[in-house]
């Protein structure tokens, strides 16, 4: 007869031995992810130095002002003015 004890010992996960290769897998998928988030970061460094300091915010501001001033809202306007 079995007791509590050896059933709650018996080893019911399998073979551990043949099953050898989820540790190094494991590891090789890991290094591979932290390889390519160093890549992934160099990558938008490099791309955030090639930006400007600043962005000219008071030259556009001011051409949509003189561009939506300029343009006709209503086509119907257009044919009345005429």
């Amino acid at each position: 007869m079995l007791t509590a004890a050896q059933v709650l010992a018996e080893n019911n996960f399998g073979d551990t031995r043949s099953g050898g290769l989820a540790g190094p897998m494991g590891l090789f998928i890991i290094v591979l992810l932290a390889i390519a988030t160093v890549l992934l970061i160099r990558n938008m460094n490099a791309r955030l130095r090639r930006l400007p300091g600043r962005f000219p915010q008071q030259q556009d501001q001011e051409e949509r002002v003189v561009e939506s001033a300029g343009t006709v809202l209503d086509p119907t306007d257009r044919e009345s003015s005429s």
